[in-house]
């Protein structure tokens, strides 16, 4: 039983003998660093149950747990906070079993024999991956290993948008302009090539505009009679009727597309475990709209357009059915949605990583499923993030003024390389170790840098300030484990033995490290339920200060007294197998040397 149970059997027993009153449930919180305390008691809620002063009530429940909890030692009340103090012993014993515990924070189990899958990244395959599928990507994968680090299993998926207008828009400029060249051929990634033509296409496209727009059209006029883009709108019909020569063209750049993400997957460190393709579900979800409509769940418009009214819900009606038939978005994410449920029956919910520009039409196709009768159309989540912004402005696509993800990847290891030999700390590493080193350096201070902001909020991505050796940084954090690391090496005794006891009383500093150890667990849970990689990140940095305020105030391997010197040092491994843990969780290496 942890401390929080104790406590919790400990405060009904103490309302019972005080006040003849039944507790059903205790709120803890860390107790704040202004008060003396090492867990507190929210006495306010008890107000619901005994009318009383809080301050009181929370003086008469602290002396009971006092005399009856062996390991509460002092306590004082501020306002309606409880805050509890804990003997030396109460730590040294919780320590002694987050030591031995080989995955300390994960579980292992569960109860829950439903699964969760996760979706995330999701590109069109006429452009390469640029800083927004960055985000996109190191938070479907950070919160998919969360959620599976708090018992669950999870499944990581992606749907690739692989064909409409804008995939005709590539090939149509590749057929014009591309001269027969490959990815072999140009030396360049296939998803680089590709992107290359649908900005190729827009330069023509503007020029044909402006063409017609001397010829006196209308701007509007234009942009619809651009012979390019009527050129480009037959391909797609091709394309939909089967036509051979149109099919073989489109799987070939889409080949080459599909092998480019699969390099700067590689890069980032993400995986999928099932891939689906649009080209395969975008007929998905009509069946079950002609089932729906038969239900009444959908209604028919005079032009034979199917809908559905979702007024009393506070939103408005919304098209599932065009009039001649065929389905739109929402009707493909139905049919796909359900599609993946037959694929894995065990999984119970879905997690949509996807930008929130689309916040309301996750709205709507939620709740479509739960008015179709889906039982697992209430755990379906919306993980909606803000965008990514950098110095210079908003990014687009069409433009040819995105920052392309590998050229980003390539950006942070050229910065973490010249910080690096700045500081002129790798003398004795070899050329590929210090290679090595940087990109570990790089891709940390960027995940890090994106992860450590909670997904609702906008980023201002700056990659310079993310690579700094202080303050809130993976670099900094990424030090702290190389440092603990060398520790370490340098410990010429055996430190994994158990310790019974420790001389003296524990400093505060080692304290403070403990209590935040023990956070892990929770924090962990908290992280799974919120799908927010953010309280890992920022739990591992106050997890570091801690630790580096503990190294800094009191000898580790210079501890004179023995007993001492092997606590320390197992705290010391501790703190460090928690950062790699925790980093692991945001998809980040940490270095054995820096």
């Amino acid at each position: 039983m942890n401390i929080q149970d104790t406590l919790k059997s400990a405060v009904q027993k103490g309302f019972e003998k005080i006040y003849n009153a039944t507790i059903e449930s205790v709120e803890f919180q860390a107790t704040r660093k202004d008060f003396e305390g090492d867990i507190t008691i929210v006495v306010f809620p008890f107000l619901r149950i005994i009318k009383g002063n809080p301050v009181e009530i929370g003086t008469n429940l602290g002396n009971y747990l006092k005399e009856n909890v062996e390991d509460v030692t002092d306590f004082n009340v501020v306002k309606g906070f409880l805050n509890l103090a804990f003997s030396d012993a109460y730590f040294l014993n919780s320590f002694q079993d987050i030591y031995k515990t080989k995955k300390f924070g994960f579980t292992s189990t569960t109860t829950d024999t439903k699964s969760v899958m996760v979706e995330y990244s999701s590109p069109n395959t006429n452009k390469p991956l640029h800083l927004g599928h960055i985000r996109n990507n190191l938070l479907g994968y950070s919160v998919a290993e969360i959620i599976k680090a708090s018992g669950k299993k999870v499944y990581k998926t992606q749907i690739i948008n692989d064909r409409g207008i804008h995939i005709c828009k590539s090939m149509l400029a590749w057929q014009r302009y591309g001269n027969g060249e490959t990815p072999e051929s140009t030396d360049l990634k296939g998803d680089k090539l590709v992107g290359n033509y649908y900005v190729k296409f827009d330069q023509e496209y503007k020029k044909e505009i402006g063409v017609l727009v001397v010829e006196g059209k209308t701007n509007e006029e234009a942009k619809k009679q651009a012979p390019i883009l009527l050129k480009a709108q037959e391909m797609l019909r091709k394309w939909e009727a089967g036509d051979k020569k149109t099919i073989t063209l489109w799987k070939t750049m889409n080949q080459w597309v599909y092998d480019g993400f699969d390099s700067t997957y590689k890069e980032l460190g993400v995986n999928f475990d099932k891939n689906y393709f649009e080209s395969d579900t975008y007929l998905l979800g009509k069946d079950v709209v002609a089932d729906g409509l038969k239900k009444g769940v959908f209604f028919k418009k005079d032009d034979g357009s199917v809908w559905i009214d979702l007024t009393d819900e506070g939103l408005d009606e919304k098209i599932v059915l065009r009039s001649d038939g065929t389905a739109v978005y929402m009707t493909q994410d139905i049919g796909t949605a359900i599609q993946r449920i037959k694929d894995y029956p065990d999984v119970g919910g879905l997690v949509y990583t996807v930008g929130n520009e689309q916040d309301y039409h996750f709205k709507v196709l939620f709740l479509i499923l739960k008015k179709l009768g889906f039982d697992w159309a209430e755990n379906l989540y919306h993980l909606s993030y803000g965008m990514v912004d950098l110095p210079s402005g908003k990014m687009k696509s069409r433009e040819g003024t995105v920052v392309d993800a590998d050229d980003l990847i390539v950006e942070m290891t050229n910065t973490a390389r010249e910080i690096s030999e700045d500081l002129g700390k790798l003398e004795g590493y070899s050329k590929d170790e210090k290679e090595s080193l940087y990109k570990t350096i790089g891709l940390g201070a960027l995940k890090y840098y994106i992860l450590k902001v909670d997904p609702k909020k906008r980023i201002l991505f700056d990659p310079a300030a993310s690579i700094d050796f202080n303050g809130n940084t993976g670099p900094f954090i990424q030090y702290t484990y190389a440092r603990i690391q060398s520790i370490l090496r340098k410990a010429n005794f055996d430190y994994t033995v158990t310790l019974s006891g420790v001389e003296g009383s524990l400093h505060q500093k080692e304290k403070s490290v403990l209590k935040q150890l023990s956070l892990f667990p929770e924090t962990i849970q908290q992280a799974a339920d919120n799908y927010s990689p953010a309280l890992i990140a920022n739990y591992t940095y106050e997890l570091v200060k801690e630790y580096n305020s503990f190294y800094q105030s009191v000898p580790v391997l210079g501890c004179e007294n023995d007993q001492v010197k092997i606590f320390r040092v197992q705290l010391s491994k501790k703190v460090a197998d928690v950062i790699k843990s925790s980093f692991k969780l945001l998809g980040i290496e940490v270095p054995e040397r820096m």
